[in-house]
């Protein structure tokens, strides 16, 4: 089997250096130290709908240079607990997942920005029920569904801002 050739994006640190972080985004701390690890990832709050992203970076992909199922999925398990911290109508709670569903689109490149947005579809007593699109520079790259226990409160539940995105300048 042939090595895939170096991808020109990538400096000698193995990082992508393909762009900056699109206006509006911040980066924001989430998931404990797994999320440090595997992470950045970049958040933006419109007032209506929230937006979470992340640049791929060559640890973030497989020989061929393409981002890792692995590092979507987990994207995805983190992205529909965001949207609802910020467009869902209960109080902010951890939300441990029950089922995650992805159905791979295509690719993200190494040096692609990643983006995904989604909805709170219900809420029981007991679970979330949500959704969410991740696109590759603009492309779909994957879509995703979850189920999410409703665990305990972050702080004391009603924080408008958890993450603090703060208004758009």
């Amino acid at each position: 089997m042939n090595e895939p050739t170096p991808n020109p994006l990538s400096d000698a640190a193995g990082l992508a250096s393909a762009g900056a972080v699109p206006a509006g985004f911040r980066r924001v701390q989430l998931g404990g130290g797994f999320m440090a690890h595997n992470g950045p990832l970049y958040a933006c709050w419109d007032g209506q709908r929230v937006r979470l992203g992340f640049r791929v970076e060559a640890r973030h992909c497989n020989p061929m240079n393409i981002c890792h199922g692995g590092m979507l999925a987990t994207f995805a398990d983190m992205l529909i607990p965001v949207v609802n911290m910020y467009q869902g109508s209960s109080q902010r709670r951890f939300l441990p997942t029950i089922s995650l569903q992805i159905d791979y689109l295509s690719p993200a490149r190494l040096g692609a920005w990643v983006q995904g947005e989604g909805s709170v579809l219900r809420t029981s007593r007991n679970l979330l029920f949500g959704q969410g699109l991740v696109s590759s520079d603009g492309e779909p790259a994957l879509r995703a569904s979850g189920i999410f226990k409703l665990g305990p409160l972050i702080g004391d539940g009603n924080d408008p801002d958890p993450l603090h995105l703060g208004p758009l300048a």
